[in-house]
């Protein structure tokens, strides 16, 4: 059964506001932490709008990817994914993806979903707020490590996502 939609779009409007709020003094103070905890109830949000099969385990795994975000960045928990595996680079999906601490990879794993959620949902609100957090996932990577950021832009699953 659909999601009353009667506060859908104030609550949206918000929750756009709190997420600028969050971009724009998580980059000026450039501190992730800040980006994260404001981009939190749009994804709370998320996960209680979506309905179906896959977009609610996406948004699902999406919250826990926040939560466990905020876990990571607050007690400082590194974790490099390229020393453990001894490679730079991951092959995923027919693409070369730069590995590194999890701290940067949940952002990038949280931006893929979100793109699953605005592919898969047929629903205006889901779409609005998928487009919040994918913007927020690059802002967080930036926050972390402005390096890592450019090299992610420049990294081959990027371009052919927007074929570059």
């Amino acid at each position: 059964m659909a999601k009353p939609t009667t506060y859908a779009t104030p609550i949206c409007l918000v929750l756009t506001l709190l997420t600028l709020i969050g971009v724009i003094i998580g980059v000026l103070n450039h501190n992730a932490l800040i980006v994260t905890i404001f981009l939190l109830p749009t994804v709370a949000y998320e996960a209680y709008r979506t309905e179906g099969e896959t977009t609610r385990w996406a948004s699902w795994v999406l919250l826990f990817l926040i939560v466990a975000e905020i876990v990571m960045i607050i007690f400082k928990i590194n974790y490099d994914l390229a020393s453990f595996s001894n490679q730079s680079y991951a092959y995923v999906g027919g693409y070369f993806v730069p590995l590194g601490d999890v701290k940067i990879i949940a952002p990038g794993v949280m931006a893929i979903l979100s793109l699953i959620l605005f592919f898969r949902t047929y629903g205006k609100y889901t779409k609005w707020l998928s487009v919040l957090i994918f913007i927020s996932a690059f802002v967080i990577v930036y926050t972390l490590d402005p390096n890592i950021f450019k090299s992610f832009l420049s990294s081959s699953i990027l371009q052919g996502l927007f074929n570059f």
